[in-house]
């Protein structure tokens, strides 16, 4: 691991147990274990390097993506659910980070790394939303809205994601159980994905 991504993966650790606002660069420089000046060198202003550490998480997802569309052995419908199981355990596998991710969304002072958030996304969504035309076209899928599929797919995924309480009390859960630990948990919210995108986008 190159020192850059050294220092990235700690700021994440970071940013998802102490939120953006409540870590600072001397924060990270200290969990890196270098000096605040070499943080500075590579990314120039904490924004920056949330920034890249976004794209950083988002490019690794973004490959997968890239070679399930242009797989032609598996359907559109195999495609979505291989999409569905690494979403749902890419976001619940590291929950702090993600809700990180959603509450700067929410907020409107910092509008350059909001709009720089929104363009990473926009990335890795435009290669489903090609899939699920590519199915339509095919008649493989019904005709469906594209954009409005994905955002009932990541939706799901963000309210189990966003408040364990909540989570808990939805799934009929006690207070001490750890939904984000628990593989079957995992399978839980997969398949029920899995099932409600074969109900909504099936030609049948």
């Amino acid at each position: 691991m190159d020192k850059k991504t050294h220092i990235m993966h700690h700021a994440l650790e970071l940013f998802a147990g102490n939120g953006f606002d409540g870590t600072s660069i001397r924060d990270i420089a200290t969990r890196a274990e270098v000096n605040v000046a070499m943080v500075n060198y590579y990314f120039g202003s904490k924004d920056k390097l949330f920034e890249s550490a976004v794209t950083y998480k988002a490019g690794n997802i973004k490959g997968i993506l890239e070679e399930l569309a242009g797989n032609t052995q598996l359907s559109e419908m195999e495609k979505m659910e291989k999409i569905i199981d690494i979403y749902v355990n890419r976001f619940l596998s590291q929950p702090g980070f993600h809700r990180v991710l959603y509450q700067e969304l929410l907020k409107s002072e910092r509008g350059s790394l909001h709009q720089q958030i929104i363009s990473i996304f926009s990335r890795n969504t435009q290669i489903i939303r090609s899939i699920i035309e590519q199915g339509i076209k095919k008649k493989i899928f019904r005709k469906t809205d594209p954009e409005l599929t994905m955002a009932s797919l990541l939706g799901t995924i963000n309210q189990v994601m966003l408040s364990r309480p909540l989570c808990n009390m939805l799934m009929g859960k006690d207070e001490n159980f750890d939904p984000y630990s628990d593989i079957n948990f995992r399978k839980r919210v997969t398949k029920h994905l899995q099932q409600l995108m074969r109900a909504h986008l099936l030609n049948k």
